[in-house]
């Protein structure tokens, strides 16, 4: 399957990657049909998903499976009015009808909208009408199906909420038993009905993290964009199992559980279990499945290294990527220590494929975000939009964006101008992200450019500072941000999450401890002068912490005390 995409697929060295990788993008490319249903074409019992429920129950489906059924819902969804450009909003979790719906609708040519099944009647309501969602499909769980109807009395162009359960209640339309009723022939469109190409693909609502989410548009290129994600970062494997922790919702959905594993050929491990996370859970389903290639954001593993790894078997696992935020090198450290796995780095954003990330053809440094992937154009520049000296905090961008348009970059943030004109200036997108260049060629993050802290003079990364904060044996989670100080500006504040086993508690005394810790560990200037514990911090749906937020809070503790 590859080489229908790529001229040449094995490389010599990183240079030799990053000057010679292409990709072709065929004339009216489309992931459902070129890849579900050519996969299906050509090896029909090739096995595409492996899945399993919170009873440890597997099910397994092919690709010739996934195409029938991606057809007969093809025709479901057009039975009901569904079209080319219509806005379909989906909430599934990892129920199995998450990926037949999506390739159906691909097939269609409708927008897909994934959204998390933590939003609220009021974040729907908000998707609904700016989005202009005609259908939404949702899974029959009461916590989020009486929050979809409630939000659908407020949307309305939003014709029908079809929902994937066992017992469906009464009057409401039950996707899973209707669809045998449906023909597994689907009718290609023909002319300009077929969907490809610059055709609107899928549609991600941004994180939030300042002001309300934006709409963020991507195309039907974005798949071939996720074969650097799958192929060269994650290392994912033909008639391999992979598994990328991550809920349909999610962006990270399409980075590791649909378009770059399945173009490679490898089985999708998913492990669709309901109700809180347990860490334990997870690591029974990994050891179960026999992964080759494992995935997951930061958060997943900060839990996961608390528990007994030794009790679990990693011997069939050749790769263990991560995600979502910058990886503290105490988590590469105990992982590393209790499984024998090194932690892959990758980076990127819900408006791009793997932007940097740490490549087979060389060593990791740990902390170190890797090297820029080949298909952008990206560079650290300064404020004026001059390249920076290694060392140097600067601005990540990719060049030559609008014009050349890689295929893994977004089209747009849909009806929002400024922020177009912010990301979008010229013909370079600025990702907002900040990050800076050792001697060697890696990439360090620093941050949100809106993340980072100035004191005194100082400039301060957040990450640094949890790094250093990681390490301490009572710290399970943390987020460092600047808090008002009337003589340095902004001093250095960490919100922390202790560790649930009892053997730290909050004190005047643990305060000290931690500030000395990082002053030992990093240049002192950057300890924390403000600590303050809590049960949890706040995150977006994706897992990754909103320092905004706090900063928020704290902003509003400040005026109510005057």
């Amino acid at each position: 399957m590859l080489e229908k995409f790529l001229p040449r697929i094995d490389f010599d060295s990183y240079e030799d990657f990053k000057a010679n990788y292409r990709v072709n993008v065929p004339p009216r490319f489309n992931f459902a049909y070129d890849v579900v249903d050519g996969w299906a074409k050509e090896s029909p019992n090739k096995p595409a998903l492996a899945w399993m429920n919170g009873e440890m129950k597997e099910k397994i489906l092919t690709f010739g499976d996934v195409s029938r059924l991606s057809n007969q819902a093809a025709n479901l969804f057009k039975a009901h009015g569904i079209k080319k450009g219509d806005r379909v909003l989906l909430i599934l979790k990892q129920r199995i009808e998450v990926w037949i719906c999506m390739v159906a609708l691909h097939k269609i040519g409708a927008v897909v909208i994934p959204a998390s099944f933590q939003l609220k009647k009021h974040d729907l309501a908000y998707r609904f009408q700016c989005a202009k969602v005609k259908l939404a499909v949702v899974v029959d769980l009461p916590e989020v199906l009486d929050e979809v109807l409630d939000a659908a009395k407020e949307a309305p162009e939003l014709q029908k909420v079809m929902v994937v359960g066992d017992n469906v209640r009464e009057g409401l339309f039950d996707f899973r038993k209707r669809l045998p009723e449906y023909s597994a022939d689907w009718e290609i469109p023909q002319g300009d009905d077929y969907p490809c190409l610059d055709d609107p693909m899928l549609l991600y609502f941004t994180s939030g993290t300042s002001g309300m989410p934006k709409m963020i548009i991507h195309d039907f290129t974005l798949p071939l964009g996720h074969i650097v994600t799958a192929k060269y970062w994650q290392q994912v494997e033909e008639g391999g199992k992979h598994m990328t922790a991550a809920d349909s919702g999610w962006a990270k959905f399409a980075w590791g559980k649909i378009y770059g594993q399945w173009i490679c050929g490898a089985v999708i491990a998913s492990f669709d279990s309901d109700g809180h996370f347990v860490a334990k859970d997870l690591l029974t389903a990994i050891e179960k499945f026999h992964l080759t290639t494992f995935c997951a954001p930061p958060t997943i593993y900060r839990f996961l290294i608390r528990e007994d790894l030794t009790q679990y078997d990693f011997s069939s696992i050749k790769q263990c990527s991560i995600a979502g935020e910058p990886l503290n090198p105490e988590v590469y450290n105990q992982w590393l220590k209790q499984t024998g796995c090194k932690l892959v780095e990758g980076f990127g954003q819900s408006e791009t494929s793997v932007l940097i990330a740490n490549f087979p053809w060389f060593d990791i440094k740990p902390g170190s975000t890797g090297k820029f992937s080949p298909i952008f154009e990206a560079e650290i520049l300064d404020e004026d939009g001059n390249p920076v000296e290694d060392g140097i905090t600067g601005r990540v961008v990719i060049r030559h964006a609008r014009s050349k348009h890689p295929v893994g970059l977004f089209r747009e943030y849909l009806d929002a101008p400024e922020a177009m004109a912010d990301a979008w200036p010229d013909d370079d997108y600025f990702t907002g992200d900040t990050a800076w260049r050792d001697e060697d060629g890696y990439i360090w993050f620093v941050g949100r450019a809106d993340d980072v802290i100035k004191s005194s003079g100082y400039r301060i990364g957040p990450f640094e500072v949890e790094s250093a904060l990681m390490e301490h044996p009572s710290v399970l989670e943390c987020a460092v941000t600047g808090y008002p100080d009337p003589v340095r500006g902004e001093a250095v504040k960490a919100t922390i999450v202790l560790v649930k086993n009892g053997k730290y508690k909050p004190s005047p005394e643990l305060i000290k401890e931690l500030q000395t810790h990082v002053k030992q560990v990093t240049a002192p200037y950057k300890y924390p002068r403000i600590v303050e514990f809590v049960d949890e911090l706040p995150k977006t749906a994706s897992g990754k912490i909103r320092r905004k937020e706090i900063r928020r809070m704290d902003m509003e503790k400040l005026k109510q005390n005057g």
